[in-house]
């Protein structure tokens, strides 16, 4: 066989040119709504009257994952810690040199934003690096202040 008829049973052993390849599959894409009807059946609820019950319960922490502005303007659940959401990631790997002990500590975490979607999705997160004990606060720091748990104002942060 010659090199023009080796290169033409090449051509027709594989295909080419002659029947349409499969194409790869194409990825499936998820909007915002589907992830958060993930998070939601997936995740905890702390209710506000629950929260606001559990005051002083040292084996919780509460965690902040709204962005710097808004703690400002809105003022903060005492005793919170911040953790903006973008860089949750690198706060909660124990690999990380931006690591916060507080997600080791074993206690419960709670995340909560304006309104909880934010905060359900952080916790989601968490839970699929590794945490457990974790749930998000259910309708946010709106519902906070709605149902009168107490708020700390700052200046700056």
């Amino acid at each position: 066989m010659g090199r023009w008829g080796l290169l033409v049973f090449l051509w027709s052993v594989t295909g080419f040119g002659c029947a349409e390849q499969p194409k790869p599959e194409e990825p499936t894409k998820f909007g915002v709504k589907d992830y958060l009807a993930r998070a939601y059946a997936t995740v905890d609820t702390l209710e506000v009257a629950d929260a606001i019950a559990a005051g002083g319960d040292t084996s919780l922490v509460f965690v902040d994952v709204r962005e710097g502005d808004e703690l400002i303007r809105k003022g903060k659940i005492p005793g919170s810690v911040h953790v903006p959401r973008g860089v949750l990631e690198f706060y909660i790997d124990e690999t990380s040199s931006m690591h916060m002990a507080l997600f080791s500590s074993g206690k419960k975490i709670v995340f909560y934003c304006e309104s909880g979607g934010r905060s359900v999705l952080a916790a989601r997160l968490a839970m699929n690096m590794g945490l457990e004990e974790v749930a998000y606060l259910g309708g946010g720091f709106t519902a906070w202040v709605t149902g009168g748990g107490t708020v700390e104002h700052l200046g700056k942060i």
